[in-house]
C-alpha cells in the first residue's frame, strides 16, 4: 500500500550556533526495539542468503518504493519545536574538532544501502549510514526501512546493511541487524513524526568459499502455484541455488486429453498400464491397437495412442519391441500386407510440480565492527530549523513526468536549508524539509548530516527521508522531508547506541 500525502511548511530560524551537552534520555517507555536475528545461526542464515548464488539477491534487489511521494505545501505556521536543549552526539573519530576544507564534496564511507525482504517476498533496499555508538555497531534509516507498514508483520525481513554498496560488491562486509530501536509511537501507530529507526548490526562478514551441493528436489506439488509458495519460503533461508519451479509428469495417474493440469507425452508400455501387473495385457492391447490403426489414432478412453508409420525401406527393422524390458518398450515393428510397421505410443497424464535446484553452502569469515571499518556520523536533535545540510544517498526511481535522473546504483548528494513541514496524512505535524532533487525509491532513509566536515567525511546526523514531494507542481521531485530529530530521538538513539551485539562467526 503507497501512500500520497500532504505536506505543508515554511522556512523558520537559524539552526543554534553553538552545540552544547546532551541532554537525559527520555522516559523508556517511549522507546520501543524489535529482534531482526535473534541468534548466531540465524544471522549466518541471513547473510549466507545475501553472499549466495552469486549475490544474486542483493544485485536483483529493488529500490523501496513504499510512502515515498508526498504532495508538498509550505505554510507560515506550526512545524517542529525543541523539546529541549540543543545537543550533539560527536561522530567516531571527532570527538576532536577539525577544521580542515575542501571545494569537492567528499562522499561519506559511513553510507550504504540496507537490504531486506519486503512484503511482496522479493528483495529491496533503501539508503542508511553508521553512526556512533559505544559498540561501533549502529545504523540509521527511515523507519518503514525497517518496520513493515504493509502487512501486519512487525519488521521487515533478512534485514542487512552494505556500507558503499556498489553493483554487488560489499567492499566493508555485509552486516545483520540484530536489534531495532524506534519510538513507541511509530511501532504502535505508524506516526510519521517519528518515522525513524536505529538498528544494532553484528560485526560485518565476507565470504570465503561459496560452493554449489547436490541436486536438490522438492515433493511433487498438485499446482504451480503450491510449488512456488514453497519456491518463495525455501528462497527467504540460505542452503540453496538455482532454486526454479519445474513441471514433472506424474506417470501415476494417467487421464483423459484436456483435463486441466495434463499433458501428452511419449511412454512406455509399462507408463501406459500405470500397474506394473497389468503389463502383458497392456502390451498386447497395444499390439493389436497398432496393427488396426494405421497413422495416428487415440484410443476409446482418450487415456493414449498410437501413431504408426510405415518403416523406412533399405533398412533392417526386427521385429516386436524395441526391449524386452516394459519400461523401455516404446517402439513396436510388426509386418501387415507385407509391409513393416513402426507404432510410437503416448499417454496423456497427470502434471506435477516440484521446486528444483542445489544445496549451497557459504562460508563466512569476521571482518570486525562496523565503525571500525567506515566510521559513524554523530548525532544532533533539538536543533533550530534554518540551517543547512548535506543529504546523502541512492536516489533511483523516476520523477513523475517519467524522467529517470538517478539510476540508483552510486552515492549522491543535494544540499540546502531546512525548513519546517507538516503532513496529516501519515499523523506527522513536525516535520522538516530541504530543497532536493532526489526521486523518492531508493533515496529513503538518506542521512541528512548537519556541520558536514568535507576532510573527515563526518557531520552530525539531523535527519532522514521518509518521503520525496513536488512542490511546484511542475512533475519533477524537488523537496525531501525528515522527522525532526528532538529528545525523544535522542532518547531512542541512546537505548540503541548502548547495546552490544557480537560476532555471527
Amino acid at each position: 500500500m503507497k501512500r500520497t500525502l500532504t505536506l505543508g511548511g515554511m522556512a523558520a530560524g537559524l539552526l543554534a550556533t553553538a552545540v552544547v551537552a546532551s541532554p537525559a534520555a527520555h522516559a523508556g517507555n517511549d522507546i520501543s526495539h524489535d529482534t531482526l536475528a535473534s541468534s548466531n545461526l540465524a544471522a549466518k542464515q541471513i547473510a549466507a542468503f545475501w553472499y549466495g548464488e552469486n549475490k544474486a539477491n542483493l544485485v536483483n534487489a529493488k529500490p523501496y518504493g513504499v510512502e515515498t511521494k508526498v504532495s508538498a505545501k509550505h505554510v507560515s505556521k506550526g512545524g517542529p519545536s525543541a523539546d529541549s536543549k540543543p545537543g550533539v552526539v560527536p561522530a567516531i573519530g571527532d570527538e576532536k574538532k577539525s577544521t580542515s576544507k575542501s571545494k569537492n564534496v567528499n562522499l561519506p564511507k559511513t553510507t550504504g544501502k540496507v537490504f531486506f525482504i519486503g512484503a511482496d517476498h522479493k528483495p529491496h533496499w533503501c539508503s542508511a549510514t553508521s553512526v556512533q555508538s559505544k559498540y561501533h555497531n549502529l545504523v540509521a534509516t527511515a523507519g518503514h526501512c525497517v518496520y513493515d507498514t504493509q502487512s501486519n508483520k512487525a519488521t521487515l525481513d533478512r534485514w542487512v546493511f552494505v556500507p558503499g554498496y556498489y553493483q554487488g560488491k560489499t567492499p566493508w562486509g555485509i552486516y545483520v541487524g540484530k536489534t531495532a530501536y524506534t519510538h513507541y509511537d511509530y511501532d504502535v501507530y505508524e506516526d510519521g513524526d517519528r518515522d525513524y529507526a536505529f538498528v544494532t548490526v553484528y560485526n560485518g562478514v565476507l565470504p570465503t568459499v561459496t560452493s554449489d551441493g547436490k541436486k536438490y528436489e522438492s515433493a511433487a506439488y498438485e499446482t504451480y502455484g503450491q510449488a512456488a509458495w514453497a519456491l518463495r519460503k525455501l528462497k527467504a533461508h540460505s542452503g540453496y541455488s538455482g532454486l526454479k519451479v519445474e513441471s514433472v509428469v506424474d506417470y501415476a495417474h494417467k487421464v483423459a486429453l484436456g483435463t486441466p493440469g495434463s499433458k501428452k507425452v511419449a511412454a512406455s508400455v509399462a507408463q501406459i498400464a500405470v500397474d506394473p501387473k497389468t503389463n502383458d495385457s497392456a502390451r498386447a492391447t497395444l499390439e493389436n491397437w497398432a496393427k488396426g490403426h494405421i497413422g495416428e489414432s487415440t484410443y476409446d478412453d482418450k487415456t493414449w495412442g498410437a501413431v504408426v508409420k510405415e518403416a523406412r525401406r533399405h533398412h533392417y527393422y526386427r521385429l516386436g519391441w524395441n526391449s524386452s524390458d516394459a519400461t523401455k518398450q516404446t517402439v513396436y515393428t510388426f509386418e501387415k500386407d507385407g509391409k513393416k510397421y513402426q507404432a510410437t505410443f503416448w499417454g496423456n497424464f497427470d502434471v506435477d510440480y516440484k521446486v528444483t535446484g542445489k544445496t549451497a553452502s557459504v562460508g563466512l569469515k569476521d571482518v570486525g565492527r562496523l565503525g571500525d571499518n567506515v566510521g559513524g556520523q554523530g548525532l544532533a536533535y533539538n536543533q533550530k530549523i534554518g540551517q543547512p545540510v548535506f543529504v546523502f544517498g541512492y536516489p533511483s526511481g523516476s520523477h513523475p513526468d517519467g524522467n529517470h535522473a538517478f539510476s540508483g546504483k552510486t552515492l549522491k548528494w543535494s544540499y540546502g536549508k531546512t525548513f519546517a513541514a507538516t503532513a496529516p496524512a501519515i499523523k506527522a505535524e513536525e516535520l522538516q524539509g530541504v530543497k532536493s532533487s532526489f526521486t523518492g525509491e531508493g533515496a529513503l532513509g538518506s542521512s541528512w548530516l548537519l556541520k558536514y566536515n568535507n576532510g573527515r567525511r563526518l557531520g552530525y546526523l539531523n535527519g532522514v527521508t521518509i518521503g520525496v514531494s513536488d512542490t511546484d507542481g511542475n512533475d519533477r521531485y524537488d523537496t525531501s522531508v525528515s522527522p525532526y530529530f528532538d529528545g525523544e530521538t535522542y532518547g531512542v538513539y541512546k537505548a540503541a547506541a548502548n547495546v552490544w551485539s557480537g560476532k555471527i562467526v
